[in-house]
């Protein structure tokens, strides 16, 4: 017979927020986690659809862009705002970014990648190549 003991945890919102795991971490490190947005990827059989969720943003706060089979979306925002009173001057500043990567396959055509944002949601629509462009071969004469 083994005997297992229990433990209970009576201060679970003081002790376990305070010592949880982001607490081992650096703050900005725990921070820039939260600032990545969700992404859908569906296939289809013409393609892929990439829905990046970015709610608050512009379409000219997004950067994407195709280096060889990588595929990267970025974003940077800052924001600079004050109020003046009689007596106080109010500042803000927020700045949010965030990157993502992704390695495309080689049956994707990069060249024809189109982007659409719109409700909140950044829309990427990757065709794939031709098939006839994918099976096409070719004798290669040995000098």
């Amino acid at each position: 017979m083994t005997i297992v003991k229990h433990r209970r945890n009576y201060f679970p919102t003081i002790f376990d927020d305070f010592f949880g795991d982001d607490w081992l971490r650096f703050p900005a490190e725990a921070k820039r986690e939260n600032n990545v947005p969700a992404v859908n990827v569906k296939e289809s059989d013409n393609g892929y659809t990439v829905e990046l969720a970015a709610p608050g943003l512009t379409k000219q706060d997004f950067n994407v862009e195709v280096d060889k089979d990588l595929l990267t979306i970025s974003s940077e925002k800052q924001e600079n705002k004050e109020e003046t009173e009689e007596n106080y001057t109010r500042r803000e500043f927020s700045y949010t970014s965030f990157k993502r990567s992704f390695h495309l396959p080689e049956h994707v055509d990069g060249d024809k990648i189109e982007a659409k944002y719109e409700d909140g949601v950044l829309k990427l629509v990757i065709p794939k190549k031709d098939e006839k462009a994918l099976k096409t071969s070719k004798s290669i004469k040995i000098v």
